[in-house]
């Protein structure tokens, strides 16, 4: 009987600890399964956002949103507004340029691009508008781009239709791809 327990008192450690030592084995594939999951999960949620964009200390715009999620995707990461986006754009003088409100918004800070999608609008200082379901502003290029459809109205009730368009950061100069217009002519709509 003793030996039998002196036995029982050698094997049982042994197989526990073969037993840990198996499972502690990784699979390469499930660590960066696990990994590619929390990746795509959101490191933060803040509410009520106001985010100051300046270039050189010198304020540029003002962007809001009811609620900011941050990802820290390993190669880009950025923050989604999936509640609405405004953002007040600032001349060199700090009065409003114009303003541009979007039902979702992108900031992708190390691409210095933000992206408006869904119910477009940007408005200019003048009154002119453009419409699309997607514009990318460029921060550091200072230009605006879309290359879904657009539609400018002046505000005059001249009408510019176009498949995309790139313009400068203040919208007035847009280029205009495969454009056709409704243009006022001595208060004639002609097209």
């Amino acid at each position: 009987m003793q030996n039998r327990l002196k036995q029982l008192c050698i094997y049982i450690p042994a197989v526990l600890t073969a037993l840990l030592l198996s499972a502690c084995e990784n699979d390469i594939n499930k660590v960066k399964a696990i990994a590619a999951a929390d990746a795509t999960k959101p490191i933060q949620r803040t509410t009520g956002v106001t985010m100051t964009i300046s270039d050189k200390g010198i304020v540029k715009a003002q962007l809001m949103s009811p609620l900011l999620i941050e990802y820290a995707t390993k190669k880009n990461p950025y923050q989604v507004m999936p509640n609405g986006v405004r953002v007040i754009l600032y001349n060199d003088s700090l009065t409003t340029d114009g303003n541009i409100v979007a039902d979702t918004g992108y900031y992708y800070a190390e691409k210095s691009l933000v992206v408006f999608k869904k119910n477009v609008v940007a408005t200019r200082k003048d009154g002119a508008t453009y419409k699309s379901e997607e514009l990318i502003w460029d921060t550091a290029k200072k230009q605006y781009y879309s290359n879904q459809k657009v539609v400018m109205t002046k505000p005059n009730g001249d009408v510019m239709n176009a498949t995309s368009f790139v313009s400068d950061d203040k919208l007035l100069h847009p280029v205009f791809q495969n454009a056709t217009g409704a243009i006022q002519m001595n208060g004639d709509l002609t097209q």
